[in-house]
């Protein structure tokens, strides 16, 4: 292969290390989902012995909905202060401080049970919720500047693989025989030290971010010995030459702020289109499945529950590596329209499963197939998608703050969809997926009409075409930095 799309041993050690964050990530998204009964004996055990009375059922939901969405709210926080930490302290910096956030949270999930306090898991879930959410930024960020062009889009799909690998690590391990039993759970939730340990071990011997090396930091030649080693080749003149272009247009142009991507005209469209497609990716109605799997597979009648969650986890990774190999070649557009398509069908024929369960008990069958499918449309577009498009769609000026928006509009649908399902659940019954379907369509339409092909083109390509859009190009720099348009490419 040629240096621009050869994997190297050090490329792939610093996106595998980086990679390490978004499995914490779905590690925790997926850990209260299997010991959900467990972990509510928990409070109900500790309520009794603070209060000599049972915890009634509508405060155990609140406390239990609560576990699960203060996560979320965490996650929130988190993606806000992306800015402040990559541009300060550099990408690789920023990863590896954030694991004293991961190792707090372990604490105080891991010795919650021994401290008889709920108070402790809660905060816990939070403080990881504010690890996944910096992680969540800072992960398709450095991947995103640290790959060629050729391969930035299978290597960007690698956080969604680290994020549903997580989840089924989560499955695995909160089987009632591993940890999912009444004296193992504080571990299944403290583990989460674990890969914060390797990721620390790890990181000082991976490189920094080229592009902020060149860009923010101006150390050219050490940018240009890092992107060597990184591409295999002494001959890195063409992605120097990228980024010294990049750097140029950056110093004639002041830095940009969350307010400014709204205001200027260069920004709106990208910004739209990230803010869409991480919603595209929440309000699917995929963290419904991830969180109350277990409990909807009980609805439908499976018997071992937890086993076919297991299954979606399987299906979900299987999927994810699929989109891996032909996100460069289908193109994310088309993938992204296929996912949104696919789950809109499957959504469609969940609620007819669970609709006619009570008539034909044949329908629970029919209800795995809908969840499997749900779930493998979801990793072929709208679940690895929406993370590397930001980084795609902006550059080295505006991208911080575009991650942290990003990642707000993520956080905030997937709290909302935490908070929520179960109450809406509760009303509509087995018609709660005909809301979800609704919203896939609308995404769908968006995507078909505002969203451009990003495969293959370079940031500079990318950003022209947004230029000419706007109608950016009729303009001098001057009157587009007077209008906010400060620093795209």
């Amino acid at each position: 292969m040629e240096g621009g799309k050869q994997l190297t041993l050090p490329l792939m050690l610093a996106v595998g290390t980086a990679v390490i964050g978004s499995l914490q990530f779905g590690y925790n998204t997926g850990v209260i989902n299997a010991p959900q009964k467990i972990i509510e004996a928990f409070y109900n055990e500790t309520w009794t012995a603070r209060h000599g009375e049972m915890i009634t059922k509508t405060t155990l939901t609140t406390l239990w909905s609560l576990s699960v969405s203060i996560f979320p709210i965490g996650g929130i926080v988190g993606s806000f202060s992306v800015g402040l930490f990559v541009n300060r302290f550099g990408r690789k910096n920023s990863m590896l401080m954030v694991n004293v956030l991961a190792f707090i949270a372990a604490a105080l999930m891991g010795f919650s049970k021994m401290a008889a306090s709920w108070e402790m898991l809660i905060i816990g879930r939070f403080v990881v919720g504010l690890y996944s959410g910096l992680s969540g930024g800072f992960v398709p960020m450095y991947v995103g500047e640290v790959a060629p062009t050729a391969l930035r889009g299978a290597l960007g799909t690698l956080h969604q693989l680290g994020i549903v690998v997580g989840i089924l690590m989560a499955q695995v391990f909160g089987m009632d025989a591993l940890m999912g039993n009444a004296t193992m759970w504080p571990f299944l939730l403290g583990f989460t030290f674990i890969p914060a340990l390797v990721q620390c071990c790890l990181l000082p011997i991976c490189p920094e971010s080229p592009r902020f090396l060149l860009i923010n930091r101006n150390e050219e030649s050490k940018a240009k010995s890092v992107l060597k080693k990184l591409r295999g080749t002494t001959d890195v003149s063409v992605d120097m030459q990228e980024m010294k272009e990049e750097s140029r247009q950056m110093m004639r142009e002041k830095k940009v702020t969350i307010p400014e991507l709204f205001r200027s005209p260069l920004y709106r469209q990208p910004m739209v289109i990230a803010i869409m497609l991480q919603l595209s990716q929440q309000l699917s109605g995929i963290n419904a499945i991830f969180y109350y799997s277990t409990k909807i597979f009980e609805k439908a009648g499976v018997q071992q529950p937890v086993y076919a969650t297991i299954g979606a986890g399987v299906v979900n990774t299987a999927f994810t590596v699929v989109s891996l190999f032909v996100v460069e070649r289908a193109g994310r557009r088309s993938l992204h329209l296929l996912g949104l398509l696919g789950m809109a069908g499957s959504a469609i024929l969940m609620t007819i499963a669970l609709a006619l369960l009570e008539k034909y008990d044949w329908m629970s069958y029919m209800s795995i197939v809908a969840i499997f499918a749900f779930v493998a449309f979801f990793e072929i577009g709208p679940g690895p998608i929406p993370w590397f498009i930001v980084a795609e769609l902006f550059s080295q000026g505006p991208r911080p703050s575009a991650f942290a928006v990003a990642g707000f509009s993520n956080w905030t649908a997937n709290f909302i969809v935490g908070m929520c399902f179960q109450y809406v659940e509760e009303v509509c019954g087995p018609y709660v997926f005909v809301i979800f379907t609704v919203f896939l369509l609308c995404f769908f339409i968006f995507t078909f009409f505002k969203v451009p092909e990003t495969k293959g083109r370079t940031f500079d390509e990318i950003s022209a075409g947004f230029r000419q859009a706007s109608g950016a190009e009729k303009h001098t720099p001057e009157e587009l930095n007077s209008l906010g348009a400060d620093s795209q490419l």
